[in-house]
């Protein structure tokens, strides 16, 4: 029965913030993620793809909100994920607004709080830590995980933009290399495609006036292209064979 009922092709999942999947995915104030330009590189008969990103969710609360468990639940082993988390676990902790922050880490830290949304006791853990329970999970149905570092805001100094490479990048590394995971430096690519470009083309073309941290539509699918890239330069997993060439 179970034979019977596997799926005939495998399922690219995508999780994460508004980064990659912003609001209904419907381009709402003209901006978009970049999970929602990612399908058309790959071949539709081969390979699904599912954007389950959230808009205004941490690695923690994706998790947290009861998000993660239901991708899981849809997982099947030979499927795929890719997760991009960051941009929203730099808030704090315990605040009476979101209480979605993590722990600043990719090691093993642990705060208990009392969470003042839920009004219960809540054990908080590092950025790392709650990476580290997506891969594990995700591995131990037989999925294949890639994590991306978050995209940079656009924010510049000195005519080039800001990095997270001491920060939630390195601490995607870390996690991906301590878990043998295929990791994407999402952030350095796309840094260094906007420094390439210029502060004022990027500022013109790829963002509007009020928000630093989300894109145009040509933006997310300068994104997109760029994931698709480094997909494709993965050496130790197989989602590249299901790309268009």
């Amino acid at each position: 029965m179970k034979e019977y009922l596997k799926k005939d092709q495998p399922t690219l999942f995508l999780i994460g913030d508004s980064t990659v999947k912003n609001g209904q995915g419907d381009g709402a104030g003209g901006l978009w993620g970049w999970g929602d330009f990612l399908a058309p590189y790959f071949d539709s008969d081969q390979i699904k793809v599912q954007n389950h990103a959230l808009g205004g969710t941490s690695s923690r609360t994706f998790q947290t909100y009861g998000l993660w468990e239901k991708v899981l639940d849809k997982m099947e082993p030979g499927d795929y994920l890719i997760m991009q988390f960051g941009h929203n676990d730099s808030s704090p902790l315990d605040d009476t607004l979101r209480a979605r922050g993590t722990i600043k880490s990719a090691g093993l830290e642990a705060e208990h709080i009392y969470n003042p949304i839920t009004k219960q006791q809540e054990t908080v853990y590092s950025y790392g830590q709650y990476l580290r329970q997506m891969i594990l999970a995700a591995k131990a149905k037989e999925v294949s995980p890639i994590v991306c570092s978050l995209i940079p805001r656009n924010n510049w100094e000195n005519g080039k933009v800001v990095r997270a490479d001491q920060g939630y990048g390195l601490w995607a590394k870390q996690v991906a290399e301590d878990t043998h995971t295929a990791f994407i430096d999402l952030n350095t690519l796309v840094a260094n495609h906007y420094d390439s470009l210029g502060e004022e083309f990027v500022r013109t073309h790829y963002f509007n006036e009020t928000d630093h941290t989300h894109t145009l539509q040509e933006g997310a699918e300068l994104n997109a292209q760029l994931v698709a890239k480094a997909i494709d330069e993965l050496t130790k997993i197989a989602l590249k064979e299901y790309l268009i060439k």
